[in-house]
Formats: structure tokens, C-alpha cells, sequence
């Protein structure tokens, strides 16, 4: 069955995640009273669901995660959410990143007792927090200087005595104390400052997210004969490195011709294999924070592959994510389609959490701008077709996300050549 329909855009009635998060997890947020036994117990269920759950293995950095108190490096008003495995706003444009992101990250950076470490991106201080726990010294700079200041006296009063910030640009690092054991950038170059390479030790490691603005991955450099052999971990999406890094910005995004990577799922990144013994996985470039999706050859366009999201708990997210820039007074709509095909799909916990397409907005605080417009929610069992939408753009917008799966729901649900782009007038 070919068939083009136009959906009516509903609206969710659940809260957004900022741009950069990993997004919502089914589990209660603490009581309103903060009591220190509810962010303990929220604490608690983070490390065993989102970061066991999810792969994190290392002992050391999972007891690290499950003692630096998050809330404490977030806003008063966003501490019911500090245990949720999504990025949090910070103000400057800048956000928290998501427990999950954290853990990982430092779990890739291999963090020895005798490590020195550098941190390019202090932003709230939490995860220099949680690198204090687990090396010798920890050196992070933020060049948002009142972000800076305001991460250096939480640290000060939580007692990380270990860990030195300093307002600057992370693009010429730190040359004072290096070299370092280990580097982690917590915010993304389109490359790798040769600064950061040199005052990396021999045989060290650095994390970093390398790309474009909206189309990016998460690297381990290893140093071997004074040059960086990269491992692609995974795709990602992280704030930009400002100052000098983004003015040597080769690729920059168009705004005012919103537009998607890879809606074919078609362009793939080889990422290291889950188990010591199996053949490195293939993961599709462009989107990020993949959770229960695969890549299949069912494909319901003119390429070969498709994106698969299954489901058999009621809740549990399966979706994927991209963002991308839109100027709302440049852009008054959105033509947004996609193919997709369903296999005994019904409701999860409730009739919010069906599958369908996100699309929220941003403006050029990265704060969300009312609520995400919702396209699709499909249930039952159906073949291929091509669902498209028009999408209004509030004129305050300037980036955008759009996110795809089951999105709670239970089932099957195919996608395929998922397009974003400006509408042409009417």
C-alpha cells in the first residue's frame, strides 16, 4: 500500500528535553521536598537504569556516579529532573550533559588514581566532579566566565579540592601543567586543537565529540609516536566549542534552509564491537542517542537500509535523535515526511507513548519554545507509505530537533528517508 497522508499536528503533553539531551527515562522524578533520602534514592535508580542498564561496566566510575550529588550543579528549580538521564540548561546557551553521556565518556577515558587530567569545558563543574573522585588532579577550564566562576565555587563547597578551573579558551589548553594522562572535551571542535595533542602525553587518551555543528562523533584518541589514532565510539551531539575553535569553523550550518543528515540511515560510522569476540558494529551517521534501534534491510525507499525500533516493555524508550539549525524569522514552515511501516504496535504505559515524529523548537538560549509538535502516532500492523506534515516555526526558533521511534509505545515500526526541510510557499 502506497498511500501520502497529511497528519494533524498534535501536541504532547509531556515536557521537552533541551537540544543536547539524552532525553526522558521512565522512572519518577524526586518529591517536591528534596529530601535528601529522595535525590539519594534518585541517585540510586540513575546508576542501576540508566548507566548499568545502558553498557556502563567500570566499578570505579559507576561508585563515582552514584556519590557526586548532580543536583547540586543544577538550577534549584531543575533539581527534580537532576537524575534523569537528560542534559539540563545552565544558562549561557550551555547545558549539563546527561548522566548516561558523563559516565560513558569517563568510563572511555580508562581514569587511573595517578591520572592528571584536563577537562576542556568545565560548564556546571559536575563532571570534573566526578573525574575528582576518580584521579590525582583534575584541570578544567571554561571560557564562559560566569559559568567558570560559578563551577568553581560549587566545587570550593562540596570539597573537590583536586580539581583547578580557570576562566580561558580551551583551544590552547593548559600548557602550565601539562603534559596530561588523559584529556576530556566536553564540547565540540570541527578537529582536534593541536594544542590539545601536545600537552597529551605519550600512550594518553583524550574523548572528544569531533563535527559538524549537528553531525557529530564521539572519539578515544589514543597517542602513539606523537599522532592520535582515533576509535569512533558512537554518534553524538554536544554544544560547540566557542572562541577560537568556532572561528576556524570550516562547515557551518544554514539556518534559513533547515535541512537532515542521512534520513536514508544509508551513510554508516564502524563503531567497536559490544563483546571482545564479536566484528565491529555498524551504527548510521548523523543521528544520535539510539535506543533500541537497529539498522535493517527491509527498506521501504530506493536505498538499502532502513531504521528498526522494537519494543516489548511497556515505557521503555526505543527512539533516535537529530538536531538541526532554523531560523524562525526566515522559515515559517516545515515540510516534514517519511516512510514508515508498523508490526502489532500499540500503547505503552499511556496513549502518549505511541510512536510517532518529534519536532521541537529552540531558541538561541537552547531553551525549548512551547511544545513539540507531534506527527503520526501509529498503532496496529501496516505496510510501507509516506506520511508527511507541515509544521508551523515560531519565529523566536533558531534550532530545532527531531526525534523518531516507538517512543514508549510497544511493537515494531519501520523508517525510512525521514526528510526535514524549508516549505515551499503556499
Amino acid at each position: 500500500m502506497d498511500q501520502t497522508r497529511f497528519s494533524t499536528i498534535l501536541i504532547l503533553r509531556t515536557a521537552v528535553a533541551v537540544l543536547s539531551l539524552s532525553l526522558w527515562t521512565p522512572f519518577p522524578a524526586p518529591a517536591a521536598a528534596q529530601s535528601r533520602k529522595a535525590l539519594d534514592d534518585a541517585r540510586e535508580r540513575m546508576v542501576k537504569q540508566d548507566l548499568i542498564g545502558n553498557g556502563v561496566k567500570n566499578k570505579r566510575v559507576l561508585a563515582a556516579m552514584g556519590k557526586v550529588p548532580r543536583h547540586e550543579f543544577v538550577a534549584v528549580n531543575l533539581r527534580d529532573k537532576a537524575y534523569l538521564d537528560m542534559a539540563l540548561p545552565i544558562g549561557e546557551s550551555q547545558t549539563i550533559s546527561s548522566t548516561y553521556i558523563v559516565a560513558f565518556m569517563t568510563e572511555q577515558l580508562d581514569p587511573q588514581p595517578t591520572d592528571k587530567v584536563l577537562e576542556i569545558g568545565t560548564g556546571s563543574g559536575y563532571q570534573a566532579a566526578v573525574l575528582g573522585e576518580l584521579v590525582k588532579e583534575v584541570y578544567s577550564i571554561e571560557i564562559v566566565e560566569r559559568l567558570g566562576r560559578k563551577a568553581a565555587s560549587t566545587l570550593r563547597r562540596l570539597r573537590y579540592d583536586n580539581v583547578k578551573t580557570k576562566v580561558g579558551d580551551g583551544f590552547a589548553g593548559w600548557k602550565q601543567h601539562a603534559p596530561f594522562d588523559k584529556i576530556i572535551v566536553t564540547c565540540s571542535p570541527e578537529s582536534v586543537p593541536q594544542a590539545l595533542v601536545d600537552q597529551l602525553r605519550e600512550g594518553g587518551r583524550i574523548v572528544v565529540p569531533v563535527g559538524q555543528r549537528y553531525q557529530q562523533v564521539l572519539y578515544l584518541y589514543r597517542k602513539q609516536d606523537g599522532k592520535l589514532e582515533p576509535e569512533a565510539l558512537q554518534t553524538t551531539f554536544f554544544v560547540p566549542m566557542t572562541g577560537t575553535a568556532e572561528s576556524r569553523r570550516k562547515v557551518k550550518p544554514d539556518p534559513e534552509n533547515p535541512s537532515i543528515g542521512n534520513g536514508g540511515f544509508e551513510e554508516v560510522i564502524e563503531v567497536p564491537a559490544e563483546k571482545p569476540d564479536d566484528a565491529p558494529g555498524e551504527t548510521p551517521s548523523a543521528w544520535y542517542y539510539m535506543q533500541q534501534m537497529e539498522l535493517a534491510q527491509d527498506a521501504g525507499g530506493s536505498g538499502e537500509r532502513c531504521a528498526l525500533f522494537s519494543n516489548k516493555q511497556p515505557g521503555q524508550m526505543s527512539h533516535v535523535m537529530q538536531g538541526f539549525a532554523v531560523d524562525g524569522r526566515k522559515v515559517r514552515e516545515l515540510d516534514v515526511s517519511c516512510r514508515v511501516k508498523g508490526e502489532q504496535i500499540r500503547a505503552g504505559d499511556h496513549l502518549d507513548q505511541m510512536p510517532h515524529v518529534l519536532i521541537s523548537f529552540f531558541d538561541e538560549r537552547r531553551a525549548p519554545i512551547g511544545q513539540p509538535a507531534v506527527i503520526g502516532r501509529w498503532f496496529g500492523t501496516f505496510g510501507w507509505y509516506k506520511e508527511t506534515a507541515l509544521v508551523a516555526v515560531p519565529g523566536n526558533a533558531r534550532e530545532a530537533s527531531i526525534r523518531i521511534g516507538l517512543l514508549g509505545g510497544v511493537g515494531k515500526i519501520w523508517f525510512d528517508e525521514v526528510s526535514v526541510k524549508k516549505a515551499e510557499p503556499r
